[in-house]
């Protein structure tokens, strides 16, 4: 990529809509926008307002279209660049017309990501904030999309700046008793570099533990609803779904394949997964879709135990099954739920193999609530606890703090062995590089590439 090309691309979705946006960013985008434009306004293409006008054929100087443009000047624009945006209506050929117009007459088709990949190289933004710019976009719930606004107004970064600062602060000064040893200035003492070290860490490891949230959050996650036939799976999960998605009935095995729908429970999206009823199947596409169920089951982040609570189990084989059941999910993230307590008798129930137990009436809704309460700390919490400061949301950001951690305890073993401070300066080094990293402060050329290339184009 040329930083120095101005470059072109359609900034809204493929399809057809009311409008559709053609940015340009570079250093010819009015020289290159002005020949397609007649505007209303006598003086021309306006910093920053909206200029109504028509899109023309420089060729033939016929109308294509209305349009309204708005004109970002250098630097007061998302890349620094300048910036023209041409709003059409959302026509893919109106809008593919312009492009190619655009592209006529010397400007090129950005690369994914790449008027961001501008806004981060040209400092308008760092990494994160990039980063946040996709998850904002990628957004399923509304949670995301807030905590994605976080990290975009440099939630993270602000976190990580006094880590990185106290970690500068003492290289500064390993390296000053180093640089200055023959004139008697003394070096810092092995206990403070410990102490510092120690106030180092456990920032850093907070951040860490965030990610287990963090991840949820941005990734969103997986629940299985899995049970014995007419245990009521079906109609919790249209329960859970809010609408009549699964088909229910009083005839045991009517789920013979997975039924699955994607909900938002407390901001996080949740993939819902309705399971055949396990028993002995009867047929092979029972057979089929039991297997099916086991397999979800082993997939899911979540397993959802359904049982009937209304009524004493006297089948020896139905006992067995609920029993092998819990027993399997014991030491997985999982919920025994105590269905049907509408019709509930005052026969034992189940075990629960130390699992959280809920009580539930998919046909009354009672306890749903707190099942989706449940499900969401199980997840990692409610959120209620997380910084507002900023958390991990991506293995790229975990894997560089963890490295970041590795470093600062082998510099922290090694100064009781005496080691020299030189040495231990290169501990030092390699735990602030990491979170340079993070902010793309000292980024490789391909490591931006993996990332801004999964961005969309337009963006």
């Amino acid at each position: 990529m040329h930083l120095d090309d101005t470059i072109v691309a359609i900034a809204t979705p493929p399809g057809r809509g009311g409008i559709g946006v053609v940015r340009l960013s570079g250093p010819e985008a009015t020289s290159i926008a002005q020949p397609m434009l007649r505007l209303a306004h006598a003086d021309g293409l306006q910093p920053n307002r909206a200029n109504f006008g028509e899109l023309i054929d420089p060729a033939t100087n016929h109308r294509i279209d209305e349009v309204v443009v708005t004109y970002f000047a250098k630097p007061h624009s998302y890349t620094t660049d300048d910036v023209v945006e041409i709003s059409c209506h959302g026509s893919p050929v109106v809008l593919r017309h312009a492009v190619e117009m655009a592209l006529a007459r010397g400007a090129r088709l950005a690369e994914p990501g790449e008027f961001t990949m501008r806004a981060f190289l040209n400092g308008r933004i760092d990494l994160t904030q990039a980063e946040a710019v996709r998850d904002l976009i990628d957004s399923q719930t509304l949670y995301q999309a807030q905590v994605a606004a976080r990290q975009l107004d440099g939630a993270l970064s602000k976190r990580l700046q006094p880590i990185k600062q106290k970690l500068i602060d003492l290289i500064a000064v390993m390296e000053a008793g180093i640089d200055f040893a023959e004139d008697d200035v003394s070096v810092i003492p092995d206990w403070q570099v410990l102490d510092r070290i120690a106030e180092l860490h456990g920032p850093l490891e907070q951040l860490l533990a965030s990610f287990t949230y963090g991840k949820v959050v941005h990734e969103g996650l997986t629940l299985a609803i899995v049970g014995r036939p007419n245990v009521g799976k079906s109609s919790l999960f249209n329960r859970l779904v809010e609408h009549e998605r699964a088909i229910v009935t009083a005839t045991p095995g009517t789920t013979r394949d997975l039924v699955s729908e994607t909900v938002s429970i407390g901001g996080i999206p949740v993939r819902l997964v309705d399971t055949a009823g396990i028993r002995d199947a009867l047929d092979e596409a029972e057979s089929i879709g039991v297997r099916k169920s086991m397999e979800a089951l082993a997939d899911a982040d979540i397993v959802l135990v359904v049982l009937d609570a209304s009524h004493p189990v006297t089948d020896a084989a139905a006992r067995r099954r609920d029993t092998e059941l819990v027993s399997l999910v014991a030491r997985r993230l999982a919920i025994v739920v105590q269905n049907k307590i509408d019709a509930i008798a005052s026969a034992p129930l189940v075990p629960d193999g130390g699992l959280p137990v809920v009580m539930t009436s998919a046909l009354t809704g009672q306890g749903i609530d707190y099942l989706r309460s449940t499900i969401l700390r199980l997840a990692g919490g409610d959120g209620s606890s997380q910084p507002e400061s900023g958390f991990l949301t991506n293995v790229r950001h975990q894997k560089l703090v963890q490295d970041s951690v590795a470093a600062l305890d082998a510099a922290a073993i090694a100064v009781p062995h005496k080691t020299p401070h030189e040495m231990i300066l290169l501990d030092l080094y390699n735990a602030l590089r990491p979170l340079d990293e993070i902010t793309g402060a000292t980024t490789a050329d391909d490591i931006l590439y993996l990332i801004f290339s999964s961005f969309c184009i337009g963006k």
